[in-house]
């Protein structure tokens, strides 16, 4: 059963015109018309190069930033065009974790006020065992419980993202988007990270969107995996299939990019080196969003954009696929 479904679903941004004087608005098309699903339980990979429009697909679906067209479905329930307080009932359900772990805890709280404000928000009143259930939260997530008066400058990297985890997980949330949650952390904690993650998906019956640049991470976390370029999904596959017969050129791309621990064989394998520079997500080019940089595109790539079809084991959008 799915728990969220994402139907043409597009987020678009106004921005200033370039010139000095100019009052002409210039439209950044941050996503454009993305549909997927995700399952109960399921954790859906979500990769890309910066700037595809990620974080932003992330967002949208939590209804931090409002969709501009298309529909999200949680539950069963469209909640595409509720407003904020028709929303606030299923805040408790929907939760992120954000990227940088300095910037997302208010450093003048406290540990405890930071992990118990949803508590606080969404029960309405304090109760007296929210001290102890603040303390389990944090013991849950690998913390002292006995440090819930320290203040987020008191802790290092790795224990303020663990601080946001248990800030995440405080109202057993269905779902939660990890919005890039390991990639400002030491390589050794990441590991760390990443398991806990996978313990607390198996412990509360979670389904993830996990955001990341590491391909290597994605693949140890991920049961299916969408790949993004401008704005656009264009290939999703379960995880296996994709690290091992992906369809579309970009995602070839991708995965041709990822270090090999050998040195032998790094220096015997072949990268593809995509030519030229990604297009502005404000002119964004005709027919496939990829063909500026694609060695297979041809002029029908140019003028018809592909859609998202089956081909073998993977949707992917593109006209002339990989075999």
């Amino acid at each position: 059963m799915n728990l969220l479904e994402i139907k043409n679903l597009s987020k678009k941004f106004t921005a200033p015109g370039t010139g000095l004087f100019s009052r002409n608005k210039r439209v950044v098309h941050a996503v454009s018309d993305v549909s997927l699903t995700l399952a109960e339980g399921e954790t859906l990979g979500l990769v890309g190069e910066s700037g595809c429009g990620k974080s932003t697909l992330g967002r949208t679906l939590l209804k931090l930033y409002e969709p501009t067209s298309g529909q999200i479905i949680f539950s069963g329930q469209d909640i595409t065009n509720l407003s904020q307080r028709e929303m606030k009932p299923l805040r408790s359900q929907m939760q992120i974790i954000f990227q940088d772990p300095y910037s997302s805890l208010n450093p003048r709280h406290t540990v405890g006020e930071i992990v118990g404000a949803s508590l606080r928000i969404h029960r309405k009143s304090l109760k007296s065992s929210e001290k102890s259930e603040i303390q389990q939260l944090m013991e849950r997530v690998g913390l002292n419980p006995e440090h819930i008066n320290r203040y987020p400058h008191e802790f290092s990297g790795g224990q303020r993202q663990r601080i946001g985890i248990a800030r995440a997980i405080a109202l057993r949330p269905r779902f939660i988007v990890c919005d890039e949650p390991v990639s400002a952390l030491d390589v050794s904690i990441q590991a760390q990270v990443i398991n806990l993650l996978d313990d607390l998906k198996r412990d509360f019956a979670l389904s993830y969107i996990f955001i990341a640049h590491n391909l290597s991470v994605v693949q140890h976390i991920s049961d299916r995996v969408a790949v993004m370029y401008l704005g656009k999904v264009v290939e999703v596959a379960r995880t296996q299939d994709l690290y091992t017969s992906s369809k579309h050129p970009y995602t070839r791309a991708l995965l041709s990019a990822i270090p090999v621990p050998d040195p032998e064989k790094e220096r015997s394998r072949k990268q593809i080196l995509l030519q030229g520079e990604i297009p502005s997500s404000t002119n964004p080019p005709s027919g496939c969003v990829f063909n500026t940089r694609c060695w297979k595109a041809q002029e029908k790539c140019r003028v018809s954009e592909p859609k998202l079809t089956n081909v073998g084991a993977s949707e992917v959008a593109c006209h002339f696929p990989e075999n």
